[in-house]
């Protein structure tokens, strides 16, 4: 059995290639091959553009795929979405399509862009969209750099923001919220049915959620004496309650917990004066609930 499985090249690349490697898959892309070696032998990975992923995993050259929920609706694709995977190429959080103007248009709300043009590389979602609120626009389709058609080429923008910065330096101003997309892992509806396949895949997801729940929090080990442990527990936030365990001097703990990389730096002197010794902080690839 090999499963086929499709990564998104362009914007989400390096994000996906670096939770594949943080699950435990070593991925190398050779300069201009669309083809990177895995160090699975039952996959078989193919690069390829998130806009057009979901075609090809519906129609069975890949087994299944990672690619934002934008371009499945967009592709209309009739695909088994096994699970939302909560990333994105800065923020690892959704993203946002929405429909913008520049700060000086008189467009106001969406009924104003009635005989408008609205450029955009989302065109279904976004000609349904006004569909369903009665407006008729003529939709453009752009290939990029579509914050420079306003306002000479166009009268408003549908387009994905992660951060808002991009819209910000260009001065624009969001109407609405067209769609919010996060990255999915998508299977083959057959390839779902192969019991072999399905098994691999859910292997895959299983290994890239614990290392997305892993992002950005850090494992931290220490020592504490038998007295000191409420203090040193006042101390600590947790996922969950921290693992105690007695080590051979009988007088002493040993306490293990999961933490936010962001709020160690507060916490380690803190639990320093209530008592802890031998404090350990080390990174985590995985957690798996």
């Amino acid at each position: 059995m090999t499963l086929k499985m499709g990564l998104p090249k362009g914007s989400l690349e390096a994000a996906t290639l670096d939770l594949m490697r943080r699950a435990g898959f070593l991925i190398t892309v050779a300069q201009r091959s669309y083809f990177p070696a895995i160090d699975d032998p039952d996959i078989e990975c193919m690069l390829l553009r998130a806009q057009e992923m979901a075609r090809y995993v519906e129609g069975g050259a890949l087994d299944c795929g990672l690619t934002g929920y934008d371009w499945v609706v967009e592709n209309e694709a009739a695909v088994h979405t096994v699970c939302d995977l909560v990333y994105a190429k800065q923020s690892f959080g959704k993203v946002r399509w929405v429909l913008a103007v520049p700060q000086a248009s008189d467009i106001k709300t969406v009924t104003d862009l009635e005989g408008r043009i609205v450029a955009t590389e989302l065109v279904g979602v976004t000609r349904r969209w006004l569909a369903e609120r009665g407006v008729s626009a003529k939709i453009e389709f752009s290939w990029g750099a579509t914050e420079a058609k306003l306002p000479e080429l166009a009268d408003a923008i549908v387009e994905v923001t992660e951060t808002g910065s991009s819209l910000r330096a260009n001065k624009l101003r969001v109407i609405e919220t067209v769609l919010e997309s996060t990255t999915q892992f998508i299977a083959n509806v057959d390839a779902w049915q192969d019991p072999e396949k399905r098994r691999k895949i859910e292997d895959v997801v299983l290994l890239l959620q614990g290392a997305i729940a892993a992002l950005d929090r850090v494992g931290l080990m220490l020592n504490v004496r038998v007295e000191d442990l409420d203090a040193v527990l006042g101390v600590l936030p947790a996922l969950r309650n921290p693992t105690i365990s007695h080590l051979s001097d009988e007088g002493w703990l040993a306490v293990n917990t999961i933490l936010e990389e962001s709020v160690v730096r507060h916490i380690i002197p803190r639990l320093k004066e209530a008592g802890a010794e031998g404090i350990v902080e080390f990174p985590l690839n995985k957690i798996v609930m």
